[in-house]
């Protein structure tokens, strides 16, 4: 798997999908029931952030950035950019050290549910690329284990095994298939 290709896939949709959103309403609600919309989009550019440092400087601190006058196109540029620079390697998440290609395979496995979550939330139909969400299935098999179900992610939704990939994604990420109303 080329991580690069896959971080620049996710960013290139999260892009379409947050491009306008804030022109939607910050308060709206999202498929993750405690976030409201600007709190996904601050989310998503800590993430964003994050994946810069790891990249730029082999250290990701964990304390949140207050820094928010960067846009999130500015930041998915030097994602890439950090990226293509020759990113190799560990990178030290807080003490803990994380080899390079496995941040940005999770990295971009965030970009991109992330990125469906804000356009569920605007009331876009915008669902993931198939092929995409077929590259990101199994890294986030690997890396969501069960004590993230409640913290960081929903339960499992069941669908059917023949379903499509980004149908099976969303759904092991505990995304439903629209916002529950």
């Amino acid at each position: 798997m080329n991580v690069g290709e896959l971080l620049e896939r996710s960013l290139a949709y999260a892009l379409g999908s947050v491009a306008g959103a804030e022109s939607m309403g910050l308060g709206r609600g999202t498929p993750c029931a405690e976030w409201d919309l600007g709190e996904l989009l601050g989310h998503l550019d800590d993430s964003l952030d994050a994946l810069y440092e790891g990249l730029s400087g082999g250290r990701i601190g964990l304390l949140p950035h207050a820094d928010r006058e960067c846009g999130f196109r500015t930041r998915a540029c030097a994602v890439l950019g950090a990226w293509a620079a020759g990113a190799e390697g560990e990178v030290l998440v807080g003490e803990r050290p994380l080899d390079i290609r496995v941040m940005g395979a999770v990295g971009a496995v965030e970009i991109a549910v992330h990125g469906w979550d804000v356009a569920q939330a605007c009331g876009r139909t915008r669902p993931l690329p198939v092929a995409l969400a077929a590259d990101l299935l199994p890294v986030a098999r690997c890396v969501v284990a069960a004590e993230d179900r409640g913290v960081r992610f929903g339960a499992p939704v069941t669908v059917a095994a023949s379903a499509p990939p980004d149908v099976r994604l969303l759904a092991f990420l505990g995304r439903r298939d629209s916002i529950p109303r």
